[in-house]
């Protein structure tokens, strides 16, 4: 791997953008190049401000106004030049070190999709609420069941894939279904989903945590619907 594109959809993060940047710049990837990309989705605390000065340094979109987090993916992707493109969020819930065990998996594989599962490690706090962590289940669940996948973690922010995968994949979100969307359309082209174990810092509501409920439901309404569409 030459390159890995590191995508960061941004929403009022400007508490921990600079902290998850600083992260993502300490991991030592060897060989393997890093391109940060950051979409700014219509940030309104301050966050674009910040931004503003590290333009010379990263790859950055300002949206125009915000659309969610699917579609700032989706732009990011069209932005990223890397032999693998990751997701990274903007908080801090998950640890960029965890890049290396999902390159060397890839490679040791010549997998097209990594996923970081919270779930193969067991030291973790597992979740922020019981209802994040029920919600979590059941959509990884609902995906086995209905792609023949045996995924542990499928809402998982750490994805990783192919850009050449990518490339072919048509997507269609606007927000946090960008997750069910994306596994439902690699699952549907028969490519393999390799798991590794993760780090994972939760945290609530109430410190920022933008996915709720209603998501969740959300999430299983797109599994469904990608089973069925062509």
């Amino acid at each position: 791997m030459h390159k890995l594109s590191i995508v960061i959809p941004v929403f009022n993060e400007k508490n921990n953008i600079l902290k998850i940047l600083d992260k993502i710049e300490r991991v030592n990837l060897g060989e393997t190049k890093k391109e940060i990309i950051i979409v700014d989705d219509f940030s309104t605390d301050g966050t674009r401000e910040v931004l503003k000065n590290l333009e010379s340094k990263y790859k950055i979109i300002y949206q125009s106004k915000n659309y969610g987090k699917g579609y700032a993916l989706r732009i990011g992707f069209k932005q990223a030049t890397g032999d693998y493109i990751i997701v990274q969020d903007a908080d801090l819930e998950y640890d960029p070190e965890d890049y290396k065990k999902m390159i060397k998996a890839a490679l040791e594989n010549n997998a097209e999709a990594v996923y970081g599962s919270r779930r193969l490690n067991k030291n973790n706090k597992q979740h922020s609420g019981l209802s994040f962590y029920l919600g979590g289940v059941l959509v990884t669940f609902v995906t086995n069941l209905l792609y023949g996948t045996n995924l542990t973690d499928e809402p998982t922010c750490y994805k990783m894939f192919k850009k050449s995968l990518l490339d072919k994949i048509n997507l269609n979100c606007m927000r946090f279904e960008f997750c069910p969307e994306i596994t439902a359309k690699v699952a549907k082209r028969g490519k393999k989903i390799i798991e590794v174990p993760i780090s994972y810092y939760p945290r609530s509501s109430s410190e920022g945590k933008k996915i709720k409920w209603h998501d969740g439901m959300e999430a299983m309404l797109t599994l469904i619907k990608y089973k069925f569409r062509n």
